[in-house]
């Protein structure tokens, strides 16, 4: 067991694999979750939150859930309560909860010599906040991606109300209402979907064009089929294309605009009921917004339409308000680490959970983890090979992540990885941190 001290910020999926990576490799970690449950952003309960009551799994039960811990549920897409459940499941057959202090907002974290003083306000029962100070020898930082909305600003003024879906929790929110959801991903084409049964009319506004993949083909999860050895990338995409043109059809004749890239190079919808509502006339795609136009949107293609409420699907930005940007190396959009983990510098800050890949799952998450622990445990118990690992990282070019991927250049793809590609690496520097150390006895 270790004598050197480390903390983990946040009790959503990636606080408890790394508390779970940690508890098995013997490294002692205090948690800290501002929330008074484990879950994450899939406890709708959670301030922080920005779940929808609606919302389900976009990828399977079985490409997601922990190798070790199965889900209890025959369900393929099991919604935001049923994974709940999971996690609280997960955390009592480990012992897991009695690990975090809840209720404990991080709010600053600062370097002090080799290792990190933390601070933060603990919140009682009864309402009234506590600081708390603790020194750490490091610590892990594993507060998710989707907490903090990117609302981005438009010309002009808007008469109604502005929502990011973030706020979105039920569709009893958008009863009667003409709705305009600008952006399409995921989350904005589950809530075009909510908003047909409940809004007076619902919009889109797009500004590019997008890959459309069925829950199901062949009868099957779609993410099951061809979990072999991976196919290279232009095999995949060119035969993946074909396979979705047969199912789905061309999205452009709903209105969409035509990509302008291939398959994968950007997160597909996981969604095809949003094509079958635009089949069926229940909502309309409209161009790239212009301005705001007091009661109404001005789009690019000169059209025109007014709306009483507008929900930003505009995605999520990186957050980590409690530690100054230079101790994580950024660079752009996000922080630039060795695997999407380590600083260069190895400063005793370590990243969890940073990474979005297709069907990577909670196991890709829980192995990234695993290689943190490993290093951790290696830093006491067989410093030489922590120090290889350092110096193997400062001297080599790092790995290609994209797995021949040619993602878009966008803020949100600055931590995109594919999955096998991601995998296969960390599994590499995992199996060197445990490699003998030329002669040594």
């Amino acid at each position: 067991m270790t004598t050197r001290s480390f903390a983990v910020i946040g009790a959503g999926p990636s606080g408890l694999a790394v508390m779970r990576a940690l508890q098995k490799a013997r490294v002692e970690a205090t948690g800290y979750e501002a929330s008074h449950e484990v879950g994450g952003l899939w406890d709708i309960t959670n301030p922080r939150s920005t779940m929808y009551a609606s919302a389900h799994l976009i990828s399977s039960r079985t490409t997601t859930e922990f190798a070790e811990f199965p889900m209890d549920s025959d369900v393929d897409y099991p919604g935001h309560r049923v994974l709940k459940r999971y996690f609280d499941d997960y955390a009592d057959a480990f012992g897991l909860r009695e690990r975090f202090r809840f209720g404990t907002r991080v709010d600053r974290l600062e370097p002090d010599g080799e290792g990190w003083i933390l601070r933060a306000t603990a919140r009682g029962a009864d309402g009234t906040e506590t600081s708390v100070e603790e020194r750490y020898d490091g610590v892990i930082l594993a507060n998710g991606t989707l907490a903090e909305p990117n609302v981005p600003t438009f010309p002009g003024d808007f008469d109604g109300e502005i929502l990011h879906t973030s706020a979105y929790k039920d569709p009893a929110q958008l009863a009667g209402r003409r709705v305009l959801i600008i952006g399409a991903g995921n989350s904005g084409c589950d809530i075009a979907v909510d908003a047909v049964h409940h809004a007076a009319s619902i919009e889109m506004s797009v500004r590019r064009g997008y890959y459309f993949v069925p829950r199901y083909l062949f009868g099957r999860p779609s993410d099951t089929l061809n979990q072999g050895r991976p196919l290279p990338a232009r095999i995949k995409q060119a035969i993946d294309s074909r396979v979705l043109r047969a199912f789905t059809g061309d999205p452009v004749r709903f209105g969409f605009p035509k990509p302008d890239y291939r398959i994968y190079e950007a997160h597909p919808i996981v969604n095809t009921l949003v094509l079958n509502h635009l089949g069926q006339g229940d909502l309309r795609i409209r161009a790239d917004v212009d301005r705001f136009d007091g009661p109404g949107v001005r789009f690019r293609d000169g059209s025109r339409g007014d709306y009483d409420l507008i929900l930003l699907a505009t995605g999520y930005t990186l957050d980590y308000p409690f530690v100054d940007r230079e101790h994580l190396n950024w660079t752009g959009s996000s922080p630039r680490l060795f695997l999407n983990v380590f600083p260069p510098s190895f400063n005793g800050l370590y990243m969890m959970g940073m990474i979005e890949a297709s069907g990577i799952g909670w196991q890709g998450r829980y192995e990234q983890a695993e290689l943190i622990a490993a290093y951790l445990a290696a830093q006491e118990a067989e410093p030489a090979r922590a120090r290889r690992f350092r110096e193997r990282v400062s001297r080599q070019s790092w790995p290609d992540l994209t797995g021949g991927y040619r993602y878009l250049g966008l803020a949100r793809m600055s931590y995109y990885v594919n999955k096998d590609a991601y995998r296969r690496a960390v599994r590499l520097e995992k199996e060197g941190i445990a490699a003998p150390v030329s002669g040594a006895s």
